[in-house]
């Protein structure tokens, strides 16, 4: 019997106080290369388990880390001197009914076709090494696959915490980031990486925005030319912002640029990614499940990215707990604000959580024994065995962003 608790917050809704900060990592972020490619892993192992036995085996990839490379850049045009070393690891299943599964060249398969599709100048042949360090699981846990009908016990004992709505910061932050590193922005700025890092910050009104993006140094003849691809860049960063909020904000771009010092002083890179020589990345630092890094929030502190999606509630409840909380506050009137906290007990059907809590901020003179069944026969709802199934397709067909 899953325990249902609805209760009023006292605190007012971040998006009403004084202080806020955001952040997102970019899709070249080391951190998130490490998230997209061990998530994405996951998918391609899940595929060819239900190719060859119809469900889903043990798999936890979870544990990847980046390891930057050596890189020396140059006005025109510089080299890669080391690849990055790609290390894939933690757990999964290798056989079953007799069939060898090939999870290494899955997985290295996998990460070479994210490499291409998402980074312009990386060439994962060249480029990037990798390691597989992929073991079979505990027959403990392992036992807990055996069941293939219905929902699977918990693989852990672990809580997840969502929340709703996204303040006007947080959605700044993300399409920001989105829009720097879409197609079209590309096409007109070639020049410029992906690895892009936006940390927003409000304080009362006023929106302070710093930007880290690097320049491809083959786009860059001399300092000369870097400033004035900057100026051009931060230019239209700026009429972006105003377009989007109708007001003007405080941009930040590059700030650790220092002119006078040639290459010494200036935001260049090869390849696109401070992963080729300054930043190494690991599963787990990056963004949220919601595409972003809150600090004002409570958040899980469980990475989503890789675990299996069919018993690991570390992935499930993760990103479960934000679409119960945007479930409610879209469909339940009042609701300003809203966190839903769920708990796990290893071993009982994911379905059935130990506890389920939400926390509610209520418009004015909106009581919360007027809201609070609706409250819980909507975190119900989404917890329908019709519900989840949907939810646990989406996650296993790669539908779901975690990163």
């Amino acid at each position: 019997m899953v325990s249902f608790i609805v209760s009023e917050s006292l605190h007012s809704p971040l998006s009403e106080r004084d202080v806020e900060i955001c952040e997102r990592k970019g899709i070249g972020h080391p951190d998130t290369i490490c998230d997209s490619i061990m998530n994405g892993i996951s998918i391609a192992i899940c595929r060819e388990y239900l190719r060859h036995f119809g469900f889903i085996l043990h798999h936890n990839i979870d544990k990847g880390l980046l390891v930057a490379g050596e890189a020396e850049t140059a006005f025109g045009g510089g080299e890669v001197k080391s690849p990055m070393l790609l290390i894939i690891g933690d757990r999964a299943t290798f056989r079953g009914d007799g069939d060898e599964i090939p999870i290494d060249k899955i997985a290295i398969e996998t990460a070479k076709k994210w490499f291409r599709e998402n980074l312009r100048f990386v060439n994962p042949d060249v480029h990037v090494k990798y390691q597989v360090e992929l073991k079979p699981g505990s027959e403990e846990l392992i036992s807990i696959f055996k069941r293939t009908k219905g929902f699977l016990g918990a693989n852990d004992t672990s809580a997840a915490v969502g929340y709703a709505p996204m303040t006007p910061l947080e959605k700044l932050v993300l399409s920001l980031e989105n829009y720097l590193n879409s197609s079209d922005f590309k096409s007109e700025f070639p020049e410029t990486g992906e690895d892009v890092k936006v940390m927003g910050l409000r304080v009362k009104d006023d929106i302070d925005i710093t930007i880290a993006m690097p320049f491809i140094d083959r786009y860059v003849d001399s300092e000369k030319t870097y400033f004035r691809l900057k100026s051009e860049v931060l230019e239209e960063i700026n009429q972006h912002l105003e377009k989007t909020i109708g007001k003007s904000v405080k941009v930040n771009f590059n700030a650790l640029d220092s002119p006078g010092k040639g290459v010494n002083g200036v935001y260049l890179t090869v390849l696109g990614t401070s992963a080729e020589a300054g930043d190494s990345g690991e599963v787990g630092r990056g963004n949220r499940v919601n595409g972003i890094i809150p600090l004002n929030r409570p958040t899980s502190s469980e990475a989503a990215a890789g675990k299996n999606p069919i018993s690991h509630v570390g992935k499930i409840y993760n990103i479960l707990s934000y679409r119960l909380a945007e479930r409610v506050y879209s469909s339940v009137d009042g609701v300003k604000e809203i966190y839903v906290w769920l708990l796990s007990q290893i071993g009982e059907p994911i379905h059935q959580p130990k506890i389920v809590a939400a926390e509610v901020t209520l418009e004015k003179n909106v009581s919360l024994n007027s809201v609070k069944k609706r409250i819980e026969e909507t975190l119900r709802s989404g917890l329908s065995e019709e519900n989840l199934s949907r939810f646990l397709e989406d996650l296993i067909q790669g539908r779901i962003r975690v990163c």
